[in-house]
């Protein structure tokens, strides 16, 4: 079976072996046997609950950061698997994913406030992207290795789920 497509025993333990590679897995998340990007963004929900109380400027230091360290944990987790970016690699998303949800922070939203159809719309527009991969996401994906590169692609799916999202709730306020 492709290396992108299942773990070993031994890369499992490699992977869980060091904290950068239980950051890089998503905590866990990303050892879901199948659909581990969606396991990934599902799971970057939960932190989203705290996160969007903080004030937008705070929030964006944390993707930041978040990004950042980021790029160590998957370089070191790659390495680790032997694998550039394989499937259980799910910080990306969780860092795509709290993009796509950037205009849900509270000094964003309009004044009727979150609704719970608003962060499954972001979820959603952010795993068609995420999937669907159009220019320049596909384009990185292929052509930018090690941590970088396998953060980088989220990064801009969650951008562009962001702007659908933001257009979205425009139209609708």
């Amino acid at each position: 079976m492709n290396a992108r497509l299942r773990l070993t025993a031994t890369q499992r333990r490699a992977l869980l072996a060091t904290p950068w590679g239980w950051l890089a897995c998503g905590f866990g998340s990303g050892l879901a046997p199948l659909a581990q990007g969606t396991f990934g963004s599902l799971a970057a929900l939960l932190p989203w609950l705290g996160l969007r109380e903080l004030p937008v400027w705070i929030y964006g230091l944390v993707l930041l950061a978040g990004f950042a360290i980021g790029v160590r944990a998957c370089d070191v987790a790659g390495r680790a698997l032997g694998v550039d970016d394989h499937r259980s690699l799910v910080w990306d998303e969780f860092i795509g994913q709290w993009l796509a949800l950037l205009p849900l922070q509270g000094a964003l939203l309009s004044a009727g406030g979150l609704s719970w159809w608003m962060p499954v719309a972001g979820f959603v527009l952010f795993r068609v992207f995420d999937v669907w991969k159009p220019w320049p996401i596909r384009w990185l994906d292929r052509r930018v290795k090690g941590g970088f590169g396998v953060m980088i692609d989220d990064v801009i799916a969650g951008v562009f789920a962001a702007i659908v999202l933001a257009a979205l709730l425009w139209l609708l306020r």
